[in-house]
């Protein structure tokens, strides 16, 4: 299936781009590396770094800029605000019940949406990091499963700056002086030693583990370090906290 682009989308879409595009130009810069990669024909899961709750937004303008509209794959429980959830669901986002069962669910509208053509957008870690360097965290692996499922290209991204915005986990917003959003592309993960073979949790954790380290390397290119090599996951990273 082709590439679904802006020309497809409905009324709302351009409504809600008109109302936020001009916004995001004028209220924040931008550093955008190798962006053509996301312009494929086809449906992509575009998978990357999640930093602050503002991050969804450049993200979106960064997709949107570039003639891929972004579908997310968010929580469940962004879509129960009223007003914001009905907005969401008018635009076609895939909520997501985390840690259930039901999430196998979301999975499957987002194989839909990817052979329909869709850009999906995913934060494999599944939440804002924990890391305090905002290094990304270990991921979960249904980034992996998707571009299993599907064949898609599995394209990685790294972003930086939507921390100076809204920092993590706070409830501050700090719009000026203005912000540069960066956002870096890097090439679709190479994941032939994997199809058509068996889908099983060693091999998802491993693929994971090196989609994660693409993101983490694309992030270093971005603040100008070099990304670690060993990640911590979520609970980890809590198990820390509590002890402290």
């Amino acid at each position: 299936m082709s590439a679904i682009k802006r020309k497809d989308k409905s009324a709302i879409w351009w409504l809600v781009a008109v109302l936020l595009h001009p916004k995001m130009t004028l209220l924040t810069k931008r550093d955008w590396r190798n962006a053509t990669r996301v312009n494929i024909d086809s449906g992509i899961i575009f998978a990357g770094n999640h930093i602050s709750w503002f991050d969804p937004f450049p993200v979106a303008h960064f997709m949107w800029a570039n003639n891929r509209p972004p579908i997310y794959l968010g929580k469940e429980s962004v879509f129960k605000v009223k007003v914001i959830g009905s907005l969401l669901r008018a635009l076609d986002q895939i909520p997501v019940k985390r840690n259930t069962e039901d999430a196998a669910s979301a999975l499957g509208v987002a194989v839909e949406r990817v052979n329909a053509g869709e850009a999906v957008v995913i934060y494999p870690e599944g939440t804002i990091t924990r890391d305090p360097a905002l290094w990304p965290m270990k991921g979960k692996t249904g980034a992996i499963r998707l571009a299993l499922l599907t064949g898609a290209p599995l394209i990685p991204f790294a972003q930086w700056g939507a921390q100076e915005v809204i920092p993590p986990y706070q409830l501050k917003l700090k719009l000026f002086p203005r912000k540069t959003m960066k956002i870096n592309v890097g090439e679709p993960i190479d994941l032939s030693k994997y199809q058509g073979k068996p889908i099983t949790d060693d091999m998802l954790a491993i693929a994971t583990d090196e989609l994660m380290q693409q993101i983490a390397d694309l992030l270093g290119e971005l603040r100008n370090e070099t990304a670690p090599t060993k990640r911590e996951s979520l609970s980890q990273w809590l198990a820390k906290k509590d002890q402290a």
